[in-house]
């Protein structure tokens, strides 16, 4: 399979990246969500390598936030990790969809609940040694009951859980996502 990398997008605003010399980017794989990619380029110190990088859409992750402080917190399968972890609601962004769109979509279908209201906390680059992705990660208040309608391959409980409790979680190793790792840190930075 053959590729071609839009190096100015990538790399557009970053004066830094100047001294990157692409040489050769070839598609490996191509799923439904992400692409890996064998890339062969000259680094800024002059030395010449081979990476192979996941190029993802991007994601948006929710902090559910009940009115009495509870997250509405998911304890979803991983067959990658080969078991249930406790997560916030996220979702890959799909073609054309914004962020704020995604977090929108995904809120409802995970959890069962609709937001009045939806505040960033922040971006994340979770895995940057081998992967593009960015998660955009947003709290959700205003909560209303709505319907749940999960994808055929999300097996997931959902259960309120007091923040306070989440972050005492995190420091037990219960909670050892990153994503919510770090989307629980920006609750405790916003809320101060």
């Amino acid at each position: 399979m053959g590729g071609w990398v839009d190096w100015e997008y990538i790399y557009h605003s970053r004066e830094d990246m100047m001294e990157i010399i692409p040489h050769e980017v070839r598609d490996l794989y191509k799923g439904k969500v992400f692409r890996l990619s064998k890339e062969r380029l000259t680094l800024p110190n002059g030395v010449t390598a081979t990476l192979e990088i996941i190029r993802h859409p991007g994601a948006a992750a929710i902090v559910p936030l009940l009115d009495d402080h509870r997250v509405v917190m998911i304890k979803q399968y991983r067959h990658a990790v080969g078991q249930f972890i406790w997560e916030v609601p996220a979702g890959t962004l799909n073609p054309g969809e914004s962020p704020i769109e995604c977090a929108r979509r995904e809120l409802p279908e995970e959890v069962g609940y609709r937001a009045h209201s939806f505040r960033a906390l922040g971006e994340i680059f979770p895995v940057p040694g081998y992967s593009d992705e960015h998660i955009h990660i947003f709290v959700a208040t205003g909560l209303i009951p709505d319907r749940q309608n999960l994808d055929e391959d999300e097996v997931l409980d959902v259960k309120p859980i007091p923040l306070e409790e989440a972050l005492e979680m995190v420091k037990r190793g219960e909670i050892r996502d990153a994503k919510t790792i770090i989307a629980l840190f920006f609750m405790t930075l916003k809320m101060k």
